[in-house]
C-alpha cells in the first residue's frame, strides 16, 4: 500500500474516533412555552422537545448550544458520559 494510500486511511481512523468521541447533551423541557414568543418555540422544536417533560438525546455542537442558550430558561441541560 502506498504511503498516500496509508496516510487517508490513518486520517479517517482519526475522524471516526473524533465522531465517536463527542459528547451527548440530555435535554429535558421543564418549562411552557406558552407565553413566550414564536421563535423560542421554534427552537424547542428544533431542539426536538413538543411538550413539557419531554427529553431529548442530542450532539454537542455549536448550533446546538446557541440554541439551548436561547431557551435556556425552559430547559435543563445534562452532560452525557
Amino acid at each position: 500500500m502506498s504511503p498516500a494510500k496509508q496516510g487517508v486511511q490513518s486520517a479517517r481512523k482519526q475522524t471516526a474516533r473524533k465522531k465517536a468521541a463527542k459528547r451527548r447533551l440530555r435535554l429535558r423541557q421543564t418549562r411552557s412555552f406558552v407565553g413566550y414568543r414564536r421563535d423560542q418555540r421554534a427552537t424547542l422544536r428544533g431542539l426536538g422537545l413538543r411538550r413539557m417533560g419531554a427529553v431529548a438525546d442530542l450532539e454537542d455542537t455549536p448550533a446546538v448550544r446557541g440554541m439551548i442558550r436561547k431557551v435556556s430558561h425552559l430547559l435543563s441541560v445534562e452532560e452525557l458520559d
